[in-house]
């Protein structure tokens, strides 16, 4: 079986139109014609069902769909043991996660859709890991074995306890939760902002973060810098998309943690904003001595603000592989690799520069294997 899976289906559920096509994936699968349920789908139903057992990854489904609905990947064999989620059958799976490292800065880099917000929610308790088993999900006893012996396992213990003492999770039955666990504290600025909170600025920090709004320190090293005083008194629902993330970032550094995911910073920030923003949440951590994961789209910011990156693999929306932390060079080295884009620093402003495809800097870094070069 093992031999199979390294081939498998994944099926797009909005392309899939089952009401719209003559089922011609089901007709045509070798599999079916044997008299296997491979493929079941009729008329009726809202999308294909594909056994991942069954498919023999042959690619004639895909060939015969109207609607390019399904699509054929190869799958490392040994990752299905490291499996941490999965949403659902023939979709999107997240191979382990990484583990938080204190008084550091960790960029997570990679494609849209490869799962760095997904490892963010795991990693900040607001999406229980399923470890695959989306049909008949674990409860926190079983997680917590899957982890034993490694570092995420006292990670998911204390975030775990503090959650119950906060009444956001139902008490599953925990093996040793009547000892005395360390409080641990998690601090998440998600990737989408909804700005439902009816009143001002002001009201609002004053009711999440008291105490550090009000801190000279925290004022002169976060909300000056993000100019959040000018917005005090501008209703919440009235900001705009760059007024609301830098109130954003403010609320969440503010906020008394352990470790801060922080989730697209730069989003919908000017150049300049940008980085003003990397200096504060820099700078942050680096005097409270915590650590911080960080998913960055824009690069310059995310050179600038990490310590170690954590490389992403894989096939968005399909599969991912979060790789161990590497120093900066070697990390975005390996990420410009799979982009194909060869990077430099300018010798006379000092500025980052992209190589022209095909041009000779460009020939000569790939084949040194030197993608993410700076010094010129």
């Amino acid at each position: 079986m093992a031999d199979r899976l390294t081939r498998i289906a994944i099926l797009k559920e909005d392309r899939c139109k089952p009401k719209k096509c003559r089922q011609e994936c089901k007709k045509s699968c070798p599999v079916v014609k044997t008299g296997k349920l491979c493929i079941e789908v009729s008329s009726a139903s809202k999308m294909a069902y594909i056994s991942e057992e069954l498919c023999i990854g042959c690619g004639i489904c895909v060939k015969k769909c109207p609607f390019d609905a399904i699509e054929i990947i190869n799958l490392p064999k040994d990752l299905e043991k490291d499996t941490t989620h999965r949403y659902g059958v023939n979709t999107f799976k997240l191979h382990r996660l990484p583990v938080p490292r204190p008084g550091q800065v960790l960029g997570l880099v990679g494609t849209n859709g490869i799962g760095k917000s997904t490892a963010l929610k795991v990693l900040a308790g607001k999406l229980k890991p399923n470890l695959g088993r989306f049909n008949n999900p674990p409860d926190w006893q079983e997680i917590l074995t899957y982890f034993r012996g490694s570092e995420l396992q006292n990670y998911f213990t204390r975030i775990l306890e503090d959650n119950l003492k906060a009444g956001l999770l139902k008490p599953d039955t925990v093996e040793g939760s009547e000892v005395e666990i360390p409080e641990f504290n998690v601090s998440y600025k998600p990737q989408k902002i909804s700005p439902k909170f009816p009143h001002s600025v002001r009201h609002l920090l004053h009711s999440k973060i008291r105490d550090s709004y009000m801190h000279p320190q925290f004022v002169s090293d976060v909300m000056k810098p993000l100019q959040i005083e000018q917005l005090m008194d501008q209703e919440v629902v009235n900001l705009s998309g760059g007024e609301l993330q830098r109130v954003a970032l403010t609320l969440c550094l503010g906020k008394p943690a352990d470790i801060y995911l922080i989730d697209e910073p730069s989003a919908y920030l000017d150049s300049e904003q940008r980085i003003v923003a990397s200096k504060v949440i820099k700078r942050f951590i680096l005097h409270a001595k915590k650590t911080a994961f960080v998913v960055e789209h824009d690069f310059i910011m995310a050179t600038y603000l990490a310590d170690r990156v954590i490389v992403y693999e894989g096939q968005p929306s399909v599969d991912c592989v979060a790789n161990a932390p590497q120093s900066l060079l070697t990390g975005m080295n390996l990420f410009l690799s799979h982009l194909t884009i060869t990077f430099r620093r300018d010798p006379t402003n000092y500025r980052p520069r992209i190589n022209k495809l095909n041009s000779t800097k460009d020939r000569e870094q790939k084949l040194a294997g030197s993608y993410y070069y700076l010094d010129d």
